[in-house]
């Protein structure tokens, strides 16, 4: 388990951490809930039931083959309503579904259950039949709104495409449109991909969905003409563009736009605070034979075996010889949302990349990579983390202004916490900074750092 157990009533709710891109028939993405008190499984629901197909279960037609789709991220609970938010991750592989055709529901989606039986109460799916690795990382935040002259509860869900849905806590339906678009189609034998993909009309996408190669950046002429030549050699039709055998560009990657660390929400002013990435990636599937020849890998970066589909997985974000990522600055993003209206308010690079490459570092553009969420406070301060520059930092809620930053001994790849001390009515602010194993740049540390408001 990568996340805390949800507690309703007295039920200790667990999800499960599976890896990705393993095996076509990974184990199941149960969620279960169990006594408190006796420790016994009182329930449990699987979020892909049906993987067999009626006319397979007759002899007639192909067995659906998948698992996963499994809640490795945090579910959050409302008491009153008896009610569990669950978000889910992809199904099983992730970046070949042929032998799982359909939607994959409710994979990549975020679902209500009943909190005394794990009843499925509604879903609502943010990808179907997921090809990106676009999970549901990050946690649903419940809040209420007022619209039309009424408070209208609902939970709020972001996801790794930069879209942000809003749905009505009772019933998920959408309290912003949501139209089913038409997305590119996969060019890959055996592949069926979804003809149409959800968008939001409200809010507006907080993570771009183009790059051409002509849009490609470098530090200097040489890196960006390398970025410019490699992108131009991938399928790129935009989000939503299955990966191919010829390598497809990713945009947004999978860890952006929103990603694990969540948002915030200031219930007083109806804002919403997320970070959010713009780090492009490549998706390769290798045919079986060739990947298997492993003296065939010689580009850097992961291979996911797939074990059971006829193509094996190549993928990395696309940097230039620089180490900065091709995708153009800012890197990283602060945005803060009306979500009254479903409008941007302000938006501001977070965090800098200027320490992470190896050359031209006074040229290197704010914004960075950010691997932590935001917290808002009573008195109007955004204060986050995340960024591979290692500084706490704090902002103005009402306008994005950065009022104060402190470096902090290693990296905070975390949410920070605020409480007051009983009997002295002084504020704190506390986080872990432990940098993060997979970016090779950071220092790993084991502080918990704590300040004072003034």
């Amino acid at each position: 388990m990568t996340s805390p157990p949800a507690i309703i009533d007295d039920l200790v709710v667990v999800g499960s951490a599976i890896n990705d891109n393993h095996r076509v028939d990974m184990a199941r993405g149960v969620v279960r809930g169990y006594g408190a008190r006796t420790g016994a499984l009182r329930w449990s629901w699987d979020p892909l039931p049906a993987n067999r197909s009626a006319a397979a279960a007759k002899g007639r037609g192909p067995t659906w083959r998948s698992g996963a789709g499994n809640a490795w991220s945090i579910m959050v609970v409302d008491q009153e309503r008896d009610l569990l938010f669950v978000p889910t991750g992809s199904a099983s592989p992730d970046y070949y579904g042929g032998l799982r055709p359909g939607d994959d529901k409710w994979s990549n989606s975020v679902v209500a259950l009943r909190g005394k039986t794990g009843e499925l109460v509604w879903g609502f799916q943010l990808v179907h039949h997921d090809l990106w690795d676009f999970d549901s990382a990050s946690p649903p935040l419940l809040a209420t709104l007022h619209l039309h002259g009424k408070d209208v509860p609902v939970v709020i869900q972001g996801n790794k495409s930069g879209l942000l849905y809003v749905l009505n806590r009772d019933t998920g339906k959408p309290i912003f449109p949501v139209e089913e678009r038409p997305v590119p189609q996969s060019d890959v034998p055996g592949e069926v991909a979804s003809p149409t993909q959800p968008f939001p009309l409200k809010p507006p996408p907080l993570a771009p969905h183009t790059l051409s190669a002509d849009q490609a950046w470098g530090p200097t002429p040489e890196n960006r003409d390398w970025c410019r030549n490699y992108i131009s050699h991938l399928r790129n039709e935009g989000i939503f563009t299955p990966p191919s055998v010829q390598g497809t560009l990713m945009v947004p990657g999978i860890i952006g736009g929103m990603t694990w660390s969540g948002c915030a929400f200031d219930p007083t002013r109806s804002i919403l605070v997320t970070n959010t990435n713009n780090l492009v990636a490549i998706a390769r599937l290798i045919p079986r034979e060739k990947y298997n020849d492993r003296s065939s890998r010689t580009e850097g970066g992961d291979y996911g075996d797939q074990l059971g589909a006829p193509y094996g997985l190549y993928r990395r974000f696309i940097q230039s010889p620089s180490n900065f990522p091709c995708s153009p600055p800012p890197w990283g993003m602060l945005y803060a949302l009306d979500m009254n209206e479903g409008k941007i308010r302000w938006q501001v690079p977070l965090g800098s990349l200027g320490d992470f490459g190896v050359e031209h570092r006074q040229q290197i553009p704010p914004g960075s990579i950010s691997l932590g969420g935001p917290i808002v406070t009573a008195g109007g301060l955004v204060f986050i983390a995340g960024t591979v520059d290692c500084f706490l930092r704090a902002f103005d809620i009402e306008s994005g202004k950065e009022l104060w930053k402190a470096k902090l001994p290693a990296c905070g790849n975390a949410t920070p916490m605020t409480y007051r001390l009983g009997g002295t009515d002084k504020q704190y602010l506390v986080i872990a900074a432990g940098g993060h194993p997979k970016i090779t740049e950071e220092e790993l540390g084991d502080s918990l750092v704590a300040f004072a408001l003034p």
